[in-house]
């Protein structure tokens, strides 16, 4: 039933119930789905990630099947998520396993939200909405629209009803209770036999226990039910991006040491300046200084130094990057190379020098992508193909580089106000443009962060 708006009371809490006890028999893997790896980590640490992360989530608790604990618990140690409290034993069904859950939660005023952990594209707004509608409801259920017609087929075949499809919605994960209703609802199915329903809400309406309100839910939190959608999932999360919460302020940067390749001019030497005035050790190398980012030599040779003179190094940052503008047929393979060389080989030979100096520091790398990486762009199709590349590259390597501490994402700045693009594109408005200061601080404050393997959007 709907209530009045309820006060947040002393002691509730934001519970997430991660459901991680499938056996995959659908998808047909040899290891069940929520340990499958998609786009640099197993599709369980993603739906971590995105409660992990949420300011407003207290605690997680993960219900999985008694013969994989040992290796969630590996997750979770590994990554160290510090909001898991429980990883509990979970059942032969979705009800037995939510069950679990909610029994490992004690007190019924939480706010208790229970999702898929196969759902890896969940996103804040969608939580948000929940723990919302959970003031002033006591179930909540997310949904979007059906977008297709959805028909009732009668026992031989045959179309028995088509229902009005504005008034249909496909369910999805996470549904949000208070944690008392849920566990009363629990309490009554574990003596009803004939009971059949196929998700929590649904307990709810069986029993008559109240109304479920219904959230918008988003059409990428897909469930990853079958191997073909493992392969969109991968490719929602190549083009999916996030931007850095909170205002922009200092970083605390000092004492810290970081290494710019590509700091001559632009992004490298607004990075360069702010991290110095921060009380950074800097240094700050590029061509014009006799290094370039596709020797591995002159590569390999300033970190040496720069840990020589340090002690170690905590941000390296590569921000060298060639454009050249034009018909692919129309451009000699010199400036094709270039670009390849530069944009591409450049930022492997730097991620790869670069671990060894950050592993021991348990460090951050920050690479350059363009927003043509999503799609490639005429008359600079090689600039977009390295740019596409990187993503990739910097994906890849967040999961090799995971066990050690190192961190690696892409920064994906929209169009910025470099030389770079004013010799390719001319003069552009000044409101168009991003200053090359705010991707500096977004650059920076991605490298600190706990982020890994991601695209980092830089929007005015």
């Amino acid at each position: 039933m709907m209530t009045n708006k309820k006060t947040p009371q002393a002691g509730e809490r934001n519970i997430a119930v991660i459901l991680a006890s499938g056996s995959g028999v659908r998808f047909g893997a040899p290891v069940p789905k929520q340990f499958l790896k998609l786009a640099g980590k197993t599709v369980l640490e993603h739906t971590l990630d995105v409660f992990e992360r949420h300011p407003q989530m207290d605690e997680i608790i993960i219900v999985g099947n008694p013969d994989n604990l040992l290796l969630i618990e590996e997750i979770v140690n590994r990554a160290a998520y510090k909001k898991v409290t429980k990883v509990v034993s979970g059942g032969a069904t979705r009800q037995q396993s939510s069950a679990a859950g909610i029994t490992a939660i004690v007190g019924d005023r939480h706010k208790v939200l229970v999702h898929d952990a196969v759902r890896p594209l969940l996103d804040n707004a969608t939580i948000d909405r929940c723990l919302q509608a959970l003031d002033r409801s006591d179930a909540v259920d997310t949904a979007i629209p059906a977008s297709d017609t959805v028909i009732e087929v009668a026992a031989d075949s045959f179309i028995a009803g088509i229902p009005d499809r504005s008034a249909l919605r496909l369910g999805q994960t996470p549904q949000a209770f208070r944690a008392g209703l849920l566990r009363g609802a629990h309490a009554r199915a574990e003596s009803d036999d004939a009971l059949k329903v196929t998700d929590d809400c649904g307990l709810i309406l069986h029993y008559r226990m109240g109304q479920v309100e219904v959230v918008p839910g988003d059409v990428s939190n897909i469930k990853i039910t079958y191997p073909s959608d493992i392969y969109l999932a991968d490719r929602i999360f190549q083009v999916r991006s996030r931007q850095l919460a909170g205002e922009r302020g200092a970083l605390g940067l000092s004492a810290k040491t970081i290494v710019v390749f590509g700091a001559s001019r632009g992004i490298g030497q607004s990075i360069c300046a702010m991290a110095a005035a921060e009380g950074a050790n800097v240094v700050a190398v590029s061509r014009s200084t006799g290094v370039d980012v596709a020797d591995e030599q002159a590569v390999r040779d300033t970190l040496v130094q720069a840990r020589e003179r340090f002690g170690r190094i905590d941000l390296v940052v590569a921000t060298a990057g060639v454009l050249r503008t034009g018909l692919i047929v129309g451009q000699d393979y010199a400036a094709i190379d270039e670009q390849l060389a530069t944009n591409l080989r450049g930022s492997i030979v730097v991620a790869r020098e670069s671990f060894e100096v950050l592993r021991e520091s348990g460090g951050s790398i920050a690479l350059f992508t363009s927003s043509s990486y999503t799609r490639g762009r005429s008359r600079y199709s090689v600039y977009s193909a390295t740019k596409a590349a990187v993503v990739n590259l910097v994906q890849a390597l967040s999961e090799e580089f995971l066990p050690f501490g190192v961190r690696i994402n892409a920064i994906n700045p929209e169009r910025t106000a470099t030389p770079m693009r004013a010799e390719n594109f001319g003069v552009e408005p000044a409101d168009m443009l991003l200053e090359a200061d705010q991707v500096a601080w977004s650059t920076l404050a991605a490298c600190l962060s706990p982020a890994t393997g991601e695209v980092i959007d830089v929007r005015r």
